[in-house]
């Protein structure tokens, strides 16, 4: 794996794993198993009704982002002054005959030496995301690279492209450029410096000089051909790692789908519920002896339908996206240990290699000896 320094661990992140949050874990009592859920009614966490904040606060009162892991670190020889900032607003709808997408303006400042300038403006679609999230993961296969809200559209939702959630996806992505610009490593990456500078039809070369098909394939033939193989000694403390982020990964998950169930049924409440109160007001009209109970009736209600969606807007907003992202890192972090035990496995590979052609040379050495070769010419 590439070194890094060592910083300290913020508690509230899901890497750092401490006695303690291992028995928290272990004392959860929530499987995908004790939990059973209809497919048509689990919810998107990035729909219109779930929204991420801009930034990166922290609120003792209220559960901390995986943010925590790259924004809540300081290192004391560092100085804290920011030399990139990315702004990603201003979404732009495109229809052409053949597709309809979304593009969002990336405004950047810096005042980095290997910038050509101080400042750049250049737009760019989803799948420009996507691309700089694989090339990120290509160049650097044992870093976490921060996650991307799903291309998947929430279920039901009649309108695929309304405000909402194209403003839900602008935050995420811009959540996304500047965690990776706070990262002392991905920052300084070349891909994710022409993603910021180059325009569009540049990109689109740039994106030509990749790997092409056939050297894609034949990595994915690589990665099942070690997979199969296996690793001979995996290092203990990624085995327990390994065990960690599953049972993590688990639990999170049916979190994840705990919440979303229970804003559901939340709204669903406060709709049904809504709709009660002018009923009483106007019951109250009909029953002279029965105006002043049936009116409190109408304000409790009216109450508890205030109390319930702002309950909700809070759940919406800040509960479901955190508990999500958990869900995001937890997928992603799976992932670079998968992408270790690749490189691990193909280490073995040509070590075994290694060892094979030294013994054949061994062979060959003592077949060519002077008193062989005599022997063969008598």
């Amino acid at each position: 794996m590439e070194p890094e320094r060592s910083a300290p661990c913020v508690p509230a992140s899901p890497g750092c794993i401490t006695p303690g949050h291992s028995a928290l874990l272990s004392a959860l009592p929530l499987s995908p198993d004790a939990l059973q859920f209809d497919e048509d009614d689990d919810l998107e966490v990035f729909s219109k009704d779930a929204t991420l904040n801009d930034g990166n606060s922290f609120s003792p009162l209220m559960l901390a982002s995986p943010s925590s892991m790259i924004n809540q670190i300081k290192f004391e020889d560092e100085p804290e002054v920011r030399d990139l900032f990315i702004t990603v607003d201003e979404p732009e709808s495109h229809i052409t005959a053949i597709e309809t997408f979304i593009t969002y303006r990336i405004a950047t400042k810096t005042s980095r030496s290997e910038f050509d300038s101080s400042e750049f403006e250049v737009r760019r679609r989803y799948q420009d995301f996507l691309w700089l999230k694989s090339r990120l993961e290509d160049a650097h296969p044992t870093l976490i690279i921060p996650p991307l809200p799903e291309k998947f559209i929430v279920k039901g939702m009649v309108e695929r492209f309304n405000d909402d959630f194209i403003e839900t996806r602008r935050k995420a992505l811009h959540k996304f450029l500047n965690r990776i610009a706070d990262h002392p490593t991905l920052t300084f990456n070349e891909d994710f410096k022409i993603f910021l500078t180059a325009q569009a039809w540049e990109l689109t070369s740039h994106k030509k000089q990749g790997p092409g098909l056939l050297s894609r394939m034949g990595q994915t033939i690589k990665a099942v051909a070690s997979s199969v193989r296996g690793i001979k000694n995996r290092p203990d403390e990624f085995i327990e790692l390994g065990d960690y982020v599953e049972a993590f990964a688990q639990k999170i998950s049916v979190l994840d789908k705990v919440s979303q169930r229970i804003h559901k049924e939340e709204k669903d409440y406060y709709e049904e519920m809504k709709e009660y109160g002018p009923i009483y007001t106007l019951w109250s009209a009909s029953e002279e002896d029965l105006v002043d109970p049936m009116r409190g009736v109408a304000g409790c209600i009216d109450k508890c339908c205030k109390v319930t969606e702002a309950l909700n807007s809070k759940l919406s907003s800040e509960l479901i996206p955190i508990i999500h992202e958990y869900v995001l890192y937890s997928e992603t972090l799976s992932g670079v240990l998968r992408r270790r035990d690749l490189i691990q496995a193909e280490l073995d590979a040509k070590v075994d290699a290694l060892v094979n052609k030294k013994a054949d040379k061994d062979i060959v050495s003592k077949s060519v000896l002077p008193g062989n070769i005599l022997c063969c010419s008598v």
